[in-house]
């Protein structure tokens, strides 16, 4: 566990000290140079020129804020990654002070399914927060969607796992009243939280942006092949998947090989590493398409944000492979119940990862746009 924290902590510096550079000597430049004050007329002259000649961040303003495609999606996963990361956080809080024990059998998934249900609120504010944002109409549609999209999904797939349960009448089933209780809170609980919340973000007055949305789209020029959508998510996804695999062994062997995990101490910390590193990494490559005069910031930063999910499923199989099922035949309840929970879980810290390298994105966008005096 240690040797996890070391690793994290100084996969965590680098990064660090990446965006530093960015944001105190680069952008520092970038200011000064964007806001000089040409005192004669040849002076202007020099200057409009060189402006018109240059390349940078400051040619997209135009553009930058311009709604994606699929924005109400954004605004549903914006919403979704909003009440995980509450519900997550709660969740280790509670665990590292004692309140949750592992010998108490079904206390942690207990916790989770209740502070995700209670945490609807936060959801529905978030995702109508930016579905003003995104200019997206249909209100009811942005609410229902954020009520209904991740955890239908994730119910479907559980659903899935509890028929090939019920099929090879295993004792692992959860039995059908179990699944009536969770409509329940989905539906009694959760989904009316969620309008409450969607209600007074709607009310609420919209997110300020410090720059106006050009009538005509800016044409974007051809990029390197280092800046396409795909390196980003092999990037992006690596180094926080690097500074989390340790813990993440651990918490596999403990789930599947019958091991307890007492140690949600380090666990808070790791993920609070996991979020600081999710948000640096998706701002700097952000940072780096704008400067290639590439404006198409929303979804590529919850994708890099969230590309950890697929490290994650992909070193779950290979646990799968080396580890928890070792023998040579394949059977088809053990493989459904731990590739089913383990997709639920991947499909979780997507969502999750994903809006914190979103939001960070947002928040530094909006601060570089609006530190900038735009002719």
């Amino acid at each position: 566990h240690w040797f996890s924290i070391v690793n994290s902590l100084v996969i965590l510096m680098f990064l660090s000290a990446i965006v530093g550079l960015i944001m105190t000597r680069v952008l520092r430049k970038d200011f000064a140079r964007y806001n000089e004050v040409a005192q004669t007329e040849e002076e202007r002259a020099e200057a409009s020129r060189d402006m018109r000649e240059e390349t940078g961040w400051k040619l997209v303003y135009g553009d930058v804020f311009r709604p994606p495609p699929l924005g109400t999606l954004l605004a549903v996963f914006a919403g979704s990654g909003a009440q995980l990361s509450v519900m997550a956080l709660l969740t280790l809080a509670f665990a590292a002070l004692g309140f949750l024990s592992p010998a108490n059998r079904g206390s942690l998934l207990s916790s989770v399914l209740f502070f995700f249900v209670i945490m609807g609120g936060p959801a529905g504010f978030v995702s109508a927060r930016f579905c003003q944002l995104v200019k997206e109409p249909n209100h009811f549609k942005t609410t229902l969607l954020t009520a209904m999209l991740f955890p239908g999904v994730s119910f479907l797939i559980f659903f899935f796992v509890n028929l090939v349960a019920w099929s090879k009448q295993s004792s692992s089933a959860v039995p059908f009243g179990t699944l009536i209780v969770l409509m329940l809170l989905w539906f009694g609980v959760s989904l009316p939280l969620i309008f409450f919340g969607a209600y007074l973000g709607f009310k609420g007055e919209q997110i300020t942006i410090p720059v106006a949305v050009n009538p005509i789209p800016r044409q974007i020029p051809p990029q390197m092949w280092y800046m396409t959508q795909w390196v980003g998510v092999l990037v992006g996804g690596l180094l926080p998947f690097g500074a989390i695999f340790v813990e993440m062994f651990f918490i596999l062997s403990s789930m599947w090989q019958h091991r307890f995990y007492y140690m949600f101490g380090f666990l808070a910390l790791v993920f609070f590493i996991l979020l600081v590193t999710c948000a640096e990494i998706s701002i700097v490559l952000c940072y780096l398409h704008l400067c290639a005069e590439d404006y198409r910031w929303w979804w590529r930063s919850m994708i890099t944000g969230g590309s950890i999910a697929f490290y994650m499923f992909a070193y779950g199989l290979y646990h799968y492979v080396s580890r928890a099922h070792p023998a040579a035949q394949f059977d088809l309840l053990s493989a459904s119940i731990y590739f089913g929970y383990l997709f639920i879980f991947c499909y979780a810290m997507f969502v999750l990862c994903g809006f914190a390298g979103f939001i960070s994105c947002f928040y530094f966008i909006r601060k570089i746009y609006g530190s900038i005096k735009i002719d």
